[in-house]
């Protein structure tokens, strides 16, 4: 059986193009903004709204203080009175779970790997690379220049990595929380992307 595959990447690691990859050389559903989509649908907050927090954690002082981890109510039960973001963390956390529910698939991002950390079946993965890497990379995906690369590089790991760190156990990153953990310098992305299908093949087989 096709595995269910969580990945989780540094901002111009290439992930989200890998992550595609994984899913057409598997045959299965690939979920990245797409998890926006149905968190919408289900939770009936505005899509635009859901986009505009995406992976960031814009706390507001009602949150100030509080522990992100632990969260584990549906969002059918969000009250008006919880905090904006807690509201769309919550959302994306009900969305991915029914998305597992469902078979396989590759998940991209949003603390997926947390949402289903205690589900069977489940690999997680982690693609980085170094920052220079990430930077030309960028450079040419976004036409932008070296410093406006370099700023949105640091900045979306940034947001990233509170986002992880506020909602989902432990920190972001950190090798504890996933199966494996891939750096993409000079590798091509078709390569990094049978690697991780062996890898889950032989994980879920083992």
């Amino acid at each position: 059986m096709d595995p269910i595959i969580t990945i989780g990447r540094e901002y111009g690691s290439g992930g989200r193009e890998i992550g595609k990859l994984v899913a057409d050389k598997l045959g299965v559903p690939f979920y990245d903004k797409e998890i926006l989509t149905r968190a919408a649908e289900e939770s009936g907050l505005c899509h635009e709204l859901l986009e505009r927090h995406d992976e960031k954690n814009t706390v507001s002082g009602m949150l100030a203080g509080s522990a992100g981890a632990g969260l584990h109510v549906g969002a059918g039960g969000m009250g008006l009175q919880m905090p904006l973001n807690q509201r769309v963390f919550l959302a994306q956390f009900d969305a991915i779970s029914k998305i597992a529910a469902e078979g396989p698939g590759v998940i991209v991002g949003r603390c997926a790997d947390y949402v289903l950390k205690d589900r069977p079946g489940v690999t997680h993965i982690f693609i980085y690379a170094s920052e220079e890497r990430r930077i030309a990379r960028i450079m040419r995906v976004e036409k932008v220049d070296r410093e406006r690369a370099r700023e949105l590089v640091r900045k979306t790991d940034r947001q990233r990595r509170s986002y992880y760190n506020f909602f989902a156990d432990g920190n972001w990153g950190m090798r504890s929380n996933y199966d494996l953990m891939i750096r993409t310098d000079g590798r091509r992305p078709e390569d990094v992307a049978d690697a991780i299908i062996a890898f889950a093949k032989m994980r879920n087989d083992g």
